[in-house]
């Protein structure tokens, strides 16, 4: 008797992100196992991410040293300039070329040996603060071409720490961790980031405050007019920081966090209504109800954390940098060691809190800079990039998405694969590897099927001008034919992206069953 062949759906493919946390089997349709150079689209698609391009036709004085720290710095006759740290030197990008800065404090010039700056913005000047180095500071009212010490400012006075961690909020720069002293954050007079002893400039000692025994500071953010401070297992949250009304703060302790800190300084990253930083336990929110004390903190990497810590292990954790931008909804988190970036989208938590995750494996980022216009830039070696367009460069890079493994609902009976349909929204020209097999086998099986090629008009136009998905449109589908049988069933789909964004938008298994096993 001809068994009837029966098709399976999935209108969703990889919506729901990666999961390597939980047991394959026991995932729900819209999981994947692989979602590697790829991105959540604003449609719930799981498609290729962008590309990079060089915003520096040379390297100039920086050579083939990476860059580790990029800053937007907007003065107050609004002019708008990019700061570039690498090769122990500052830059500024214009023109499509970086322009070292020199020094210009009228002095000895400071001792540069890294690049890991933290820079803060205030009053039309960036401050740059390094731990062992003197504070540097960008006016460029007074010289777009150089920079000196904040000790060299007119009007300085008291002494500013040489910290590693430096923030602008409420009026003041504040700045902590130095070679000797991790519990000490200090900040400056209202107004006037150069006054460190006058006015309402102080300091905060929380040596002695924080819970089961001591703990060092990584980083500080400002949120709902808290003042979270962050050591390596503990958070501390301080209200009165943000009083204008009395120049001189009063410090009030509201909030303990007990067993969860911050290991790695530029993971924390506001977004306006979240912080969201990097713990020893994954990549954690601090959205919670302050008064009340009755959220918890946001697990935002629950399905993926095993994997992420674990390359982590034996990072610098100086050189893991992040960033969030708010055009393309995402939150970055680079893992040097392993060249790796996580990317976490944050345009809607899923029921349990946690982001829809996906993986970057070949972008290779030193650094991030989100602009005020939306655009993203990327610290390279030699270069800055922009994340913009569908070339790494000029080079083409590999998209992946397999979905987790499946019994197509009867455990019992192998399955038989008659046919895959894939509707692809995008491409041009180039082929997808549609992947399949059996009972856990790493040995896949696969056939190459070609987008035909077709222009950029196929994805409509928005009222920008610029190409992006059509909303829902399916364009092309391609069809495989597999072979063989198995009880477990997983499929995968990889595409060189070469110029054409690329997404998936359904997913169709035609199987029959087998013989019961």
């Amino acid at each position: 008797m001809t068994q009837n062949i029966q098709t399976f759906s999935v209108t969703a493919p990889g919506f729901f992100g990666l999961n390597t946390q939980d047991s394959s089997l026991d995932l729900e349709q819209g999981w994947s196992l692989v979602a590697n150079n790829a991105v959540i689209d604003k449609f719930g698609r799981i498609g290729a991410r962008k590309g990079w391009l060089p915003q520096n036709t040379a390297s100039g004085p920086l050579g083939s040293a990476a860059i580790r720290t990029i800053s937007e710095h907007v003065d107050d006759a609004g002019n708008v300039f990019t700061l570039v740290f690498g090769n122990n030197k500052v830059f500024k990008l214009t023109g499509g070329a970086l322009v070292e800065l020199t020094y210009g404090g009228g002095g000895t010039a400071p001792t540069i040996t890294g690049d890991n700056w933290s820079v803060s913005n205030m009053g039309g000047a960036a401050f740059a603060f390094q731990r062992g180095h003197d504070p540097i500071v960008f006016d460029s009212i007074v010289s777009a071409s150089t920079y000196k010490r904040v000790s060299e400012l007119a009007g300085y006075n008291g002494t500013v720490q040489q910290a590693n961690f430096s923030m602008s909020a409420w009026g003041r720069i504040w700045n902590v961790d130095t070679t000797t002293e991790k519990g000490l954050i200090q900040y400056s007079d209202i107004r006037h980031p150069e006054h460190y002893n006058t006015g309402s400039a102080g300091t905060l000692n929380v040596d002695t405050v924080w819970p089961n025994g001591n703990d060092t500071i990584t980083a500080l953010a400002a949120h709902n007019d808290f003042l979270f401070i962050f050591g390596t297992q503990n958070i501390l949250v301080y209200s009165g920081a943000s009083s204008i009304a009395d120049p001189s703060p009063t410090f009030r302790l509201s909030d303990t966090i007990t067993g969860i800190g911050c290991i790695a300084r530029d993971s924390v990253q506001n977004t306006g209504s979240d912080v969201i930083f990097l713990s020893k336990t994954g990549v954690r929110s601090v959205l919670r109800t302050i008064q009340e004390k009755s959220a918890p903190f946001r697990d935002l990497s629950k399905n993926v954390r095993d994997d992420l810590m674990r390359t982590l292990d034996g990072t610098d954790l100086s050189l893991v940098k992040s960033v969030y931008n708010p055009l393309e909804a995402f939150y970055l988190l680079t893992v040097p060691i392993t060249n790796q970036v996580y990317c976490f989208d944050t345009k809607q938590p899923l029921q349990d809190g946690s982001a829809r995750i996906t993986t970057w494996d070949s972008i290779t980022p030193t650094c991030f800079c989100s602009l005020r216009d939306g655009s993203l830039l990327i610290g390279k070696a030699g270069y800055v990039g922009k994340y913009t367009g569908y070339f790494d460069d000029t080079a083409k890079y590999r998209f992946q998405y397999f979905t987790n493994h499946a019994d197509l609902g009867q455990p019992s009976i192998t399955t038989v694969l008659k046919k895959l349909s894939i509707v692809v929204i995008g491409g041009s020209g180039q082929y997808v590897t549609i992947k399949w097999g059996y009972d856990f086998s790493s040995n896949y099986q696969a056939q190459n099927v070609q987008i035909p090629a077709q222009g950029e008009s196929f994805y409509g136009v928005s009222e920008y001008g610029i190409a992006k998905y059509s909303d829902g449109v399916a364009l092309q589908t391609l069809v495989a034919y597999p072979t063989s049988s198995g009880k477990i069933v997983q499929t995968g789909y990889e595409s060189d992206i070469q110029g054409f964004p690329l997404s998936i938008q359904k997913l169709e298994i035609q199987a029959k069953n087998g013989k019961i096993v």
